[in-house]
This record gives C-alpha cells, structure tokens and sequence, in this order.
C-alpha cells in the first residue's frame, strides 16, 4: 500500500511511517510530496494521505496524526499510547507534555537538518522510533510491576 504526506519531514511525517510499517503495514511504500500536491498524488497514485490537514489520519483538536492512526487501526499498546503523547508533545507547541518531547524534537529538527533526501532520513531514523518504544515499553512495565506490588 503507498502513503502520501509533505515533503520535508520532522516528528509526526517520520513517527507515522514508523508506526505504519511496525503495527499496520510492513510493506508500506511512503511518498514525500509537496504539500499542495499531497491530496492529488493520493488520488493519482491511490496512496492513503496522513498528516495534512483535512484528512482522517491528521491532525485532530490537540491529537497528532500519530494518535489518529492508532485510533484508526485500533492500535491499544499501553507502550505506543505513552509514545503517543511524546511524540504529540515534539509535533505540536506542547513541547512540556512529556519530559522526552523536547528531546526528541531536537533529534527530529537534527535528522531533518542533516538529511536533504527524505527517504534517506526515514530510513535513518527509524531506529530512533524503535528506541523510544522499547523505551515506553519498559516504562510500562515498571509501571505495572509496581502496580502489582502496591497490589500486596
């Protein structure tokens, strides 16, 4: 399946591929647009759009285009609800929503500064994605563990 966003990405256009071809489509083909071509390449090529206004997988009132995909898909892993908000919090002016949202908004503008070719700098920091949820996965499981020993 192909997905279409803008070109130029920073948070939510390298956090989206990432969750699309961990939990929703491993053989996603992503397509970096400029942005007042994003709608007609969808339509052209039957790509699906995401993180552009106006469309399912954007942007809703305080949501990143990250959360609309995993409302979308009915994706409920505690550890990718925690990724969620910090990657909401790097995309949008809610930089202080997570202790992690400013530092991954620094490595995002870095990557997007160091990389002119946007696949390239996809494919490049992916890792950074799997990083962050091992990460969120830990942090639920010590979450859990002391829920289970408050339990005693």
């Amino acid at each position: 399946m192909k997905w279409v966003t803008r070109e130029r990405p920073r948070v939510d256009r390298i956090a989206c591929p990432w969750l699309i071809k961990r939990f929703v489509d491993s053989d996603g083909e992503f397509l970096y647009v400029p942005a007042d071509q994003v709608l007609l390449t969808a339509e052209r090529e039957g790509a699906t759009p995401f993180d552009v206004s106006g469309v399912e997988l954007g942007h809703h009132g305080e949501q990143c285009s990250f959360e609309a995909i995993l409302d979308r898909y009915n994706l409920t892993d505690p550890a990718l609800r925690r990724l969620a908000l910090i990657v909401r919090g790097a995309d949008t002016d809610q930089r202080d929503l997570t202790p992690e949202s400013w530092g991954l908004y620094a490595v995002a503008h870095g990557f997007q500064l160091v990389h002119q070719d946007d696949h390239e700098q996809l494919a490049r920091e992916l890792p950074v994605y799997d990083a962050l949820y091992a990460y969120c996965q830990y942090q639920v499981r010590q979450e859990q563990a002391g829920s289970r020993e408050n339990a005693r």
